[in-house]
């Protein structure tokens, strides 16, 4: 399967034609009919910047428009978007996707030599950047870009020369709309094209499970926009025409607030983001009563059981739903608040129209409690790695796809996310899990953070080591650690080495970086 093999002309072979009647999804098909609906509702928040659903679509059409007409961009091209958080992001990634142009979004933490990359890679012809980057992109080495446009310099007097004309380009649903890079934990990233269905999809399968997403909704953008559950979840409020107000960076204490004088009703938060909120102490939470949510999402990483325990004992119960997925995969299951606590290390139920099967090495299905690879079928998958066929049918088999994470399904049918099938340890010839490891160690008192990877050694072939992040003032030995492990861990599964550290590396959606971890060891940094 390749991006290449789909054709919007492919109605032959004894295939239905497209009936006249068809509107294809896309992304901004659900704000521009809320547009209708509610002109003057204000749709788009940062701080004192608002946005009613009439001038979003507008930019959406403004965007359009400068792109064919300013730019000189046709259907099929790629721009490269380099921002942290703002409303212009937004309007930038829909507008340039309603004339079949798609996004390269890139980390605003990214180098120089990181940003060349993207933008080369994805043959990106325009790139927008935010004035708080440009010095950054000023020194990349662009070979496909032919116009720099700066946010928050000349991009306003781009955009508004242009009139907000809807768009009248042929789209179809299986269009890419943008290109996230994965975060390149082995190898460079990759480019994942994702279609307009396929979050489309995302969007109708999050508004049935949260049940939070109706016009009188009103959400919290904090993940970065650049990382695809970040833009889905800022995306599906407004998609179903209800509010989301979005947070530049974030600050634990400002969501809290944020939350309490909005009155906002839900809101999307990495693992670290819990880390830090719980950080701020006793006295600082007490401060703040979150009466108007009625769901918090987790997503881009595992929460540990004793972040989740900290999370209904704050928020109350009823509240917390912990999702699986993938920028490649979407939306895959979802840990329902009714089970957070009765289902340890758990990431629930398949989201409806979504299919989850276990294989093992010899590509059979494994038995209940065994661990296998994940494999999904889903509306909601990518179209490929961009320009990466043999990557792409490497991803797949038939329609079946897998990133390589493992599992196991339990006698009710919930999914447990055991590792990453690469981060998997093998020890004295047994495989090791290291998240199990890790959710052990995460309810010592002194652990804030934890990472555990495997190094090479010459009697086990790989050698457990535990990669720790102590509390604010508070440490322990590497025997006070290991005698904890022990009332919990097998003998073969229990670290060999720790190391202390002030920070784990961790990528901007999150997740910790073990190839990062393993290169520090063998180099014996930690």
């Amino acid at each position: 399967m390749s991006p290449e093999s789909h054709s919007p002309e492919s109605h032959g072979n004894g295939m239905t034609p497209r009936p006249d009647t068809y509107v294809p999804l896309t992304i901004a098909s659900g704000v521009i009919t809320s547009r209708r609906r509610t002109p003057n509702k204000i749709a788009l928040g940062l701080g004192e910047r608002q946005l009613t659903y009439a001038q979003l679509v507008d930019r959406f059409n403004q965007v359009s428009t400068a792109a064919m007409n300013g730019a000189g961009l046709v259907k099929g091209d790629h721009v490269a978007l380099f921002a942290p958080n703002c409303l212009e992001f937004i309007e930038i990634v829909c507008g340039i996707a309603s004339v079949g142009m798609a996004s390269a979004m890139i980390p605003p933490s990214a180098t120089p030599r990181e940003l060349a990359y993207i933008c080369n890679n994805s043959q990106s012809r325009v790139l927008f950047v935010h004035d708080s980057l440009e010095e950054v992109a000023r020194a990349a080495d662009l070979q496909t870009i032919e116009k720099i446009i700066v946010i928050g310099k000349d991009y306003d007097d781009w955009r508004d020369k242009a009139k907000p004309l809807a768009p009248n380009v042929a789209m179809e649903e299986w269009d890419v709309f943008c290109i996230p890079y994965t975060s390149g934990t082995t190898g460079s990233p990759k480019g994942c094209l994702l279609s307009h269905r396929s979050r489309v999809s995302a969007f109708q399968v999050m508004a049935s499970e949260f049940g939070c997403y109706s016009p009188d909704d009103r959400a919290l953008g904090i993940a970065p926009l650049f990382h695809g559950a970040g833009f889905a979840f800022a995306l599906a409020p407004l998609y179903f025409g209800g509010y989301c107000e979005i947070l530049p960076r974030y600050d634990a204490e400002e969501v809290l607030r944020l939350v309490t004088e909005l009155n906002l009703t839900n809101m999307f938060l990495v693992p670290t983001h819990f880390h830090a909120m719980f950080a701020l102490g006793e006295k600082t939470l007490a401060k703040y009563k979150t009466v108007s949510l009625t769901v918090i999402q987790s997503n881009a990483a595992p929460l540990p059981q004793a972040t989740k325990e900290k999370i209904v004992g704050y928020f109350g119960e009823g509240l917390l739903n912990e999702t699986y997925g993938s920028t490649e995969g979407g939306m895959i299951t979802n840990l329902r608040p009714a089970d957070q606590l009765r289902k340890e290390r758990c990431v629930g139920l398949p989201y409806a129209n979504t299919q989850v099967r276990l294989l093992g090495e010899d590509g059979n299905d494994v038995a209940n409690g065994e661990v296998g690879e994940i494999y999904t079928l889903t509306p909601t998958h990518f179209n490929g790695y961009w320009q990466m066929p043999e990557a792409t049918a490497k991803s797949f088999k038939g329609q079946w796809l897998t990133v390589g994470d493992m599992g196991r399904f339990d006698e009710e049918g919930f999914l447990y996310l055991v590792d990453r099938k690469k981060d998997m340890i093998i020890s004295g010839g047994v495989n090791v899990f290291p998240r199990e490891i890790e959710e052990i160690l995460h309810h010592h008192p002194t652990v804030l953070e934890v990472g555990v990877i495997g190094v090479d050694d010459d009697y086990w072939g790989e050698a457990v080591k535990a990669v720790v992040v102590f509390r604010q003032g508070q440490s322990a030995s590497e025997e006070e650690l290991l005698d904890f492990c022990r009332k919990d861990l097998a003998k073969y599964k229990l670290p060999k080495t720790f190391a202390f550290i002030d920070k784990l590396p961790r990528n901007a959606g999150g997740k910790i970086l073990k190839t990062e971890l393993r290169a520090m060891a063998l180099a014996g940094k930690i």
